[in-house]
């Protein structure tokens, strides 16, 4: 048996943030940015709840027939308990169901399909509802127009089960702990604890201000990071599932921002491969940037002709991953 991705589903809180007045038109559009989605009350597990229950409406899944719930996100509701257990009681699901966090960031979505293939190929469950929530909002100043214009906040849903055809296939990962002090939080776990750590706020030479209970991102190390490591893991992932960029389907990547996806498509050899690059009117919203991409490509150009696709993500940890997914049987549940 084979995991295999066979429906996908993504929301977006209500409210709308513009960018026009917060950057530079110039800005705005080598960023790819105009508007993002942003919540007002709502908590990571709110956003992953209304996702699922979007993805059991619009495909018509039984929702009773889940029996692991993995989420990937880097808000968890309360430090502990674990925020999919919660989802677990909420959907109105079997205590049978297992349950787990993922702490990982815009390399998330490609870790956690590794992560469900195995639950799955092992044997251990049928069925995996794999969500990912971001609510970068509220942990990015509002005066930080370096990292405020970029970032927006979602959900996503996948649901995977087993099949006779390999869906996914040849997984490379990577990790670079010696940058996690690129894109941080400073100041809230367990190394500067709340209640030893007041807020500080502080602003640099561009006039971004921002706490050290907020995001801190070095653009340009991102940068660099990404043009340095993801070619690689491009001609890495189709070594090891035998093929060349001429067999691709198509490349779906993490959505960081359209500058640096034009130039890393070019730095790696992909312009004659279609490639997403659409972050307009959503923003980058980390682990679930991939999915939400998957939907858009599918929603425009159906599933069917998807047999060799390129998933990868890339970002903070420093971490990043890569495969090769067959996306022709989402929506065919029959």
């Amino acid at each position: 048996m084979f995991a295999r991705i066979r429906a996908i589903s993504s929301y977006l809180p209500a409210q709308i943030e513009q960018n026009d007045g917060l950057v530079e038109a110039r800005f705005m559009k080598k960023i790819g940015v105009k508007s993002r989605h942003v919540v007002t009350a709502e908590t990571a597990g709110d956003l992953a709840l209304e996702a699922a229950e979007k993805l059991f409406a619009e495909y018509g899944l039984d929702r009773h027939a889940t029996d692991f719930i993995l989420l990937c996100t880097q808000h968890p509701d309360y430090q502990m308990p674990h925020t999919a257990a919660q989802i677990q009681d909420r959907l109105g699901l079997s205590k049978g169901v297992g349950s787990l966090d993922i702490g990982l960031g815009c390399s998330g979505y490609v870790y956690g399909l590794a992560v469900a293939k195995g639950l799955i190929e092992a044997g251990l469950v049928r069925n995996v509802l794999f969500l990912t929530s971001s609510v970068y909002s509220k942990y990015i100043n509002t005066a930080d127009k370096s990292a405020r214009p970029l970032f927006g906040d979602g959900a996503t849903a996948t649901w995977l089960d087993g099949g006779d055809t390999e869906g996914l296939k040849a997984f490379v990962f990577g990790s670079d702990g010696s940058r996690y002090d690129k894109l941080i939080i400073p100041v809230g776990g367990s190394k500067y604890p709340p209640r030893d750590n007041p807020e500080v706020f502080t602003t640099d030479d561009n006039h971004n201000t921002r706490s050290n209970y907020e995001v801190f991102m070095d653009g340009m190390a991102i940068t660099y990071f990404t043009l340095r490591e993801i070619p690689k893991l491009v001609d890495n992932v189709l070594a090891s599932a035998q093929i060349t960029r001429a067999d691709l389907d198509y490349c779906i990547f993490h959505q960081a921002n359209k500058f640096m996806m034009t130039y890393l498509r070019d730095k790696a050899n992909l312009n004659d491969v279609p490639f997403h690059n659409d972050i307009e009117t959503t923003g980058n919203i980390v682990s679930g940037s991939v999915p939400l991409a998957i939907e858009q490509v599918v929603k425009a150009h159906g599933a069917a002709g998807l047999q060799r696709v390129m998933l990868a993500g890339f970002g903070v940890g420093l971490s990043w991953a890569g495969c090769i997914a067959d996306l022709s049987a989402i929506g065919n549940l029959t």
